[in-house]
């Protein structure tokens, strides 16, 4: 089983990197447990926050992700990846360009994955969202 988990996570961090968000979304469980570092509600200077629990609603925060940065200045880069049975852990360091004449800026970040079934039904990711806020409100 940790081999399939690898495998999927693997195959998601491929198509997360290219900018592919309707094939990303196919690798999720409908519904998914869906989690990021910030409030529950969200938050009004970040748009892609905010709770999401179905494959088109996962492929819609890939999306909005891309329309506020720029992809090609798209630095993020993983560390390792750490697999024990269906859970994975995959640490990284985010580094974004707000589209716009934005700031860059970078984050560390650790991603909490669950696969069962050959899909992902878990996805909780923790990064230094007031670096996020600050960059997309210009600070």
């Amino acid at each position: 089983m940790s081999q399939d988990t690898r495998d999927v996570v693997t195959e998601l961090l491929t198509r997360m990197a290219k900018g592919d968000h309707e094939r990303t979304a196919e690798l999720f469980a409908e519904p998914v447990d869906w989690r990021l570092s910030w409030p529950d509600e969200g938050h009004p200077a970040v748009p892609w926050i905010r709770p999401r629990s179905s494959r088109a609603e996962v492929a819609d925060h890939f999306r909005s992700l891309e329309a506020h940065h720029v992809p090609e200045l798209n630095g993020t880069s993983v560390e390792r990846i750490l697999v024990d049975g269906p859970h994975a852990v995959v640490l990284g360091v985010i580094a974004q360009t707000v589209r716009g004449g934005g700031p860059a800026y970078t984050s560390p970040f650790a991603l909490h994955l669950t696969v069962e079934d050959g899909l992902i039904t878990r996805y909780h990711i923790y990064e230094d969202s007031l670096t996020v806020t600050r960059a997309l409100n210009g600070a």
